[in-house]
């Protein structure tokens, strides 16, 4: 039965009358009232992590191989080999009136392995890098020199060629003390405040870098992380961060030597968008998406 122009209108205008009421129904439940506190975010689910005797932890390779792999250890004496290769040719290239020479390395798996801090976390069924246990754990003192870096260091210092230490720590007020600790640990020369930079607040060493350059000839960069060069390396873009080093190719190896980590740095923020990403189901799920970038569909 065909309806009326009338009663079609009618019946439009209780349906929009309807349908406003219901909206601002909706509305009005997902908007806490004034002055009312704010309901908490519920935490990422975190079940499918290690657990038991913890052999299905996703750290374990990695930490594994920092532990016992002789390839580990030799690849911080190449990078040292290759670092000192390029000051013994700076010194003989040196000429009156040039400025002094200098390096400038990263602290943490580069000059420094907290071996330790990846056991412990593997003992207590952690898969990801936990900011809080490293907090603690730092003021122990249990960090240790990387191969080759105290002999290169004092072969810097033994030529006349400082060392500037720039690195990204926060572990409260006494962040800088530990630091300088930790470099009284390893013998390293210019353990000074002069020479020593500690950043509480960023990772961004480049302006600390370039203000060294302005007075110093820098040969070479030490780090394990591409961020210790330069920050344009800072992205949250896996593709954009290997287009990037890829630009830059020429450079390493000759101005910038990279340390091995594999299981920790902003490689990790390309991934994640985070640098420390929490524990939960959805990280390990992208973690294992990383990991199968490239794979073989069996065929």
């Amino acid at each position: 039965m065909s309806s009326s122009p009338t009663s079609t209108a009618q019946r439009a205008v209780r349906w929009s009358g309807l349908a406003l009421a219901v909206l601002a129904a909706v509305g009005c439940a997902q908007l806490p009232p004034p002055g009312a506190a704010a309901v908490p975010t519920a935490a990422p689910a975190n079940t499918n992590g290690p657990a038991g005797d913890g052999v299905n932890n996703l750290l374990v390779g990695a930490v594994a191989w920092k532990q016992t792999a002789a390839e580990y250890r030799a690849l911080y004496h190449q990078g040292f080999n290759v670092a000192r290769m390029h000051v013994e040719a700076a010194l003989k290239a040196r000429k009156p009136g040039d400025r002094p020479l200098a390096v400038v390395t990263d602290m943490d798996d580069t000059i420094l392995l907290p071996l330790a801090y990846w056991g412990h976390l593997i003992e207590r069924n952690k898969d990801f890098f936990d900011d809080a246990v490293w907090d603690q754990w730092v003021p122990r003192n249990q960090i240790v020199p990387s191969p080759g870096s105290q002999d290169f260091l004092r072969f810097c210092k033994d030529n006349g060629v400082e060392v500037f230490y720039v690195t990204s720590r926060d572990q409260g007020e006494r962040t800088y003390e530990y630091a300088m600790e930790h470099l009284k640990l390893l013998g390293a020369p210019y353990a000074d405040t002069a020479h020593l930079t500690v950043l509480r607040d960023s990772s961004n060493k480049q302006p600390r870098q370039d203000e060294i350059a302005k007075a110093f000839e820098i040969v070479v960069y030490l780090g394990d992380n591409l961020n210790d060069f330069r920050r344009k390396y800072y992205t949250k873009s896996v593709d954009d961060r290997l287009k990037l080093m890829e630009e830059d190719r020429a450079m390493y190896g000759r101005k910038y030597v990279v340390f091995p980590n594999p299981t920790d740095g902003h490689w990790m923020r390309a991934i994640f968008g985070d640098s420390e990403p929490p524990p939960s189901n959805d990280n390990r799920a992208t973690f294992k998406r990383a990991a199968t970038r490239n794979a073989w569909d069996g065929k």
